[in-house]
């Protein structure tokens, strides 16, 4: 049997890698950051226990990478949805899109989001990571669409914006309602309320994908 070629390696690494990104946020998501463990995490992605170690510092780095890519898949995906914007208005639309994507993920996914923010305020900081690249990437599309003049020094912004929109929305015991900061979001940036994902009535979300259902989702996605 002749051996892989380096391209193939490279490719089972990444859906390996990728497998277990996409076991942390679904082990967090059923019972909490502390208690899901790397052992865990390995069995639910079919994954060896080094290979995390391989691929990640420890547990909170895994656990950021794997946040940052639920959030720039879901992202992408509300940036691609069609019909695309176009014509007068796309970038208020790309930017609205953007916000409703964020500010979406603290109201279907709060515990991983909470845990999620806890991590980045407390000791362990901001990881830096290829996820992480990729949503920073696409807030900047975002924000170049709008039709900012200078999109590195808006692009912190906005960041900054939505970060303490999900931290004000999911703060225990004192919690904002979303629409409320949502609106606040809009009117800073001039966007119409209609723009983006308004939110649903109760009757309508009643209907809806739970947060589970929408991980699995995100899941197919990975081969």
């Amino acid at each position: 049997m002749s051996p892989r070629s380096a391209s193939v390696n490279e490719e089972l690494r990444r859906r390996s890698r990728e497998r277990l990104l996409q076991a942390t946020v679904e082990l967090v998501a059923e019972r909490g950051y502390e208690a899901t463990t790397l052992g865990a995490i390995a069995d639910r992605a079919g994954s060896a226990r080094g290979l995390i170690s391989y691929y990640f510092p420890g547990k909170r780095q895994l656990f950021q990478s794997a946040v940052h890519r639920l959030m720039h898949l879901t992202l992408a995906e509300a940036l691609e949805r069609t019909p695309l914007p176009e014509g007068p208005g796309s970038g208020e639309e790309a930017l609205a899109r953007a916000i409703d994507a964020i500010m979406g993920l603290a109201r279907d996914h709060p515990v991983l989001m909470r845990a999620h923010m806890a991590g980045i305020l407390q000791q362990e900081g901001f990881v830096q990571c290829d996820e992480q690249r990729r949503l920073a990437a696409l807030l900047r599309t975002a924000v170049t669409l709008y039709g900012s003049p200078d999109p590195d020094r808006d692009y912190p912004l906005l960041r900054a914006n939505l970060m303490g929109s999900v931290v004000a929305a999911l703060l225990p015991g004192a919690p904002m309602p979303l629409e409320r900061l949502r609106g606040e979001l809009f009117t800073r940036y001039g966007l119409a309320w209609d723009r983006g994902m308004p939110p649903e009535s109760p009757g309508e979300r009643a209907g809806g994908n739970s947060s589970a259902a929408l991980i699995r989702q995100l899941g197919r996605l990975t081969p």
